[in-house]
């Protein structure tokens, strides 16, 4: 970060203000690794048992498909490509400094507009505490999916799986269903990884225009809609037209088949 908007940061929090989080991470010993693998142009996490699993996120996407093509046409493809490439900067860029302060570390090195919108999301940072998981890579065998959850902490004292998000401008509660989804995936991805159950999601949002959104939800009131999601994008993804990109052999190719 500049020393100046180290000095900003310095005035607007001094450090007798700012919190120090509790961290009771997971034991490395249970941790299993996955990583991506680009398939067919979606993204899949491969476990450490060989299975391709979709991210949670691709499996979502088509459910907001119509939206976002409709949207693409409205603007245009070369400004629409424009504007996702810097929402995903910004996004990417709030996403390390919310990483860095929940670690108790030093701030980063970021450009004054992602800076200013960690500031105005830090006030519900401070409603973390005693974190279990930052950026941890999950799966489940049941589901068939997988994911990089942001936040696995105690929200307001509550076992909680919190995801942040940023937007130019708020979003109505109507039009983030798959945020809640997501989350709930999550959930079931630790529980089954871990045996700790958490029922408990939050999405914190902080926008462009200056709004922070925050929603706290139950993971039951989205369970249901889970499954329908999962088969909604196998019913869409071609199965035949992955296999020359895997390039791979036909009992490696059987790990993609849905589950059910």
């Amino acid at each position: 970060m500049s020393e100046a908007l180290n000095d900003l940061m310095k005035l607007k929090y001094p450090e007798k203000e700012r919190k120090t989080f509790t961290h009771t991470p997971l034991p490395d010993s249970t941790v299993k690794e996955v990583y991506t693998e680009t398939i067919n142009k979606k993204r899949f996490y491969v476990t450490p048992d060989g299975h391709k699993y979709p991210s949670i996120t691709t499996v979502l996407s088509g459910r907001a498909k119509e939206g976002i093509n409709a949207w693409r046409e409205r603007v245009g493809e070369a400004v629409a490509n424009i504007i996702m490439r810097t929402a995903a900067k910004r996004g990417t860029a709030v996403h390390e400094l919310c990483e860095d302060y929940l670690n108790n570390k030093e701030l980063g090195n970021q450009e004054v507009l992602p800076l200013a919108m960690f500031t105005l999301l830090k006030p519900e940072l401070d409603n973390i505490n005693n974190i279990v998981a930052q950026e941890v890579g999950l799966y489940s065998d049941r589901w068939g999916i997988a994911g990089r959850v942001d936040c696995i902490a105690e929200y307001d004292g509550k076992l909680t799986v919190i995801d942040f998000k940023t937007s130019t401008k708020e979003k109505k509660e109507e039009w983030i269903e798959n945020y809640f989804i997501q989350c709930t995936a999550y959930c079931e991805m630790f529980e089954e990884r871990y045996g700790r159950a958490i029922d408990q999601i939050a999405v914190l949002i902080v926008c462009e225009d200056g709004g922070v959104q925050t929603f706290v939800k139950d993971k039951k009131d989205y369970i249901d809609l889970l499954q329908p999601a999962i088969d909604e994008f196998w019913a869409e993804y071609d199965m035949e037209s992955a296999q020359p990109v895997l390039g791979e052999s036909a009992e490696v190719s059987e790990r993609l088949v849905p589950r059910r």
